[in-house]
């Protein structure tokens, strides 16, 4: 262990010793003078020399004691090296509790791996956990060499594409249990809000039939005009002409706007082919523009132009196509998931000893207190 002190200037403090020596300088045993008629006729002029005398030692010596521990107190008193290494042992969300305990025994601590790392007996914790990151975190806060133990289900959720490496070689135990699986609730169809010119109605008929197709519960609505739908919903513009730039912002701010062929827009240097026909000629091209995604027909909606309008996997198709972009697997086979070891150790911050040196001072105040205030300094 290597002692230092993270705020070295409070050491200016000590300088407040000088305090209770004054006070004791001042405040010294009084001593009460008496005459004796022999002496009285004496020369007074002769003095004996005064010197320096302080009283009540142990008194001194505890308030001098106390004003050093207040200034060391303001200078941080702190430790490195000096780290709890008691084996740990995580429990991944998916694992019974009672499998868990069985599995580590009676006397080890378990912790969840959730945010704060609490302690299995306080609950489980919600099963979309990033497990990947926290199993990271926890790696990198536990002092180098404590032994770690990570219990996870068969199949375990919450990770992420990156490889699990850590600083340390763990246990990677996978334990069975009767925990159910999460099923993941699928994603929401797709609202279509299309905006098109007077009398061009002809194209909504396909949009309709895409909305019912994806769910008995349709999101579809049409009108004419530029009023913008709200940012969760896909603007489907089939206005001709420039796009007016309430639109390109609205897009800008992460809306996402399927364009008809005749929309005048300046598409993103990213543009690429998205969805293309049997042949392989593009049918709609796009790209992110801002925070959001531009995408254009390239033909007519018109079945003469576009057949696809027509085809069996035309909702399927739309859907693929302004759908968020799917997240990336979340839940991996435990087994082939086991950290490796290799990375590099992260220094741990020191240990402040403020806590104990505040036990310290109220214990020395109350011994000071006592002495101060006891009766026997006062009898005469």
């Amino acid at each position: 262990m290597t002692p230092l002190l993270l705020a070295p200037l409070g050491l200016a403090a000590l300088a407040a010793l000088l305090v209770p020596l004054l006070i004791h300088l001042r405040r010294r045993t009084e001593e009460v003078p008496v005459e004796f008629a022999a002496l009285r006729w004496l020369d007074p002029r002769p003095r004996p020399r005064s010197r320096l005398r302080f009283d009540e030692w142990l008194l001194l010596a505890l308030r001098l004691l106390l004003v050093a521990c207040l200034a060391l107190l303001l200078a941080r008193p702190a430790v490195l090296g000096w780290h709890d290494d008691t084996p740990q042992v995580l429990v991944a969300p998916g694992v019974d509790p009672a499998a868990a305990r069985a599995a580590a025994g009676e006397d080890a601590e378990l912790r969840w791996i959730a945010p704060d790392f609490p302690d299995v007996a306080d609950g489980t914790p919600v099963p979309d956990t990033p497990v990947s990151s926290l199993i990271r975190q926890f790696d990198a806060e536990l002092p180098e060499g404590t032994p770690l133990t990570i219990l996870v289900p068969p199949v375990l959720g919450g990770v992420d594409a990156g490889q699990l490496r850590l600083t340390r070689e763990v246990t990677w135990r996978i334990v069975d249990s009767p925990a159910l699986p999460v099923e993941a609730a699928p994603p929401p169809a797709p609202a279509l809000a299309v905006r098109h010119a007077e009398g061009q109605t002809a194209p909504l008929r396909y949009f309709r039939a895409a909305a019912q197709a994806w769910s008995t519960a349709p999101r579809f609505e049409a009108a004419t005009g530029d009023a913008l739908p709200p940012a969760d919903q896909v603007l489907v513009w089939l206005t001709p002409g420039p796009v007016p730039q309430a639109v390109t912002d609205w897009i800008d701010d992460g809306g996402t706007a399927l364009l008809g062929d005749t929309a005048a827009i300046a598409m993103p240097a990213t543009t690429q082919t998205l969805w293309a026909d049997e042949a392989g000629q593009p049918l709609v091209e796009g790209g992110p523009l801002g925070a959001g995604r531009v995408l254009r027909f390239t033909r007519p909606l018109v079945p003469a132009a576009m057949p696809d309008l027509l085809a069996p996997t035309f909702a399927e198709s739309l859907r693929d196509l302004v759908s968020p972009p799917a997240p990336p697997p979340a839940r991996v086979d435990a087994a082939a998931y086991a950290p490796t070891a290799g990375a590099a150790p992260y220094p741990l911050p020191p240990r402040e000893l403020s806590a104990w040196l505040a036990v310290l001072i109220a214990l020395l105040f109350c011994v000071e207190r006592f002495l101060a205030t006891r009766r026997k300094r006062f009898a005469t």
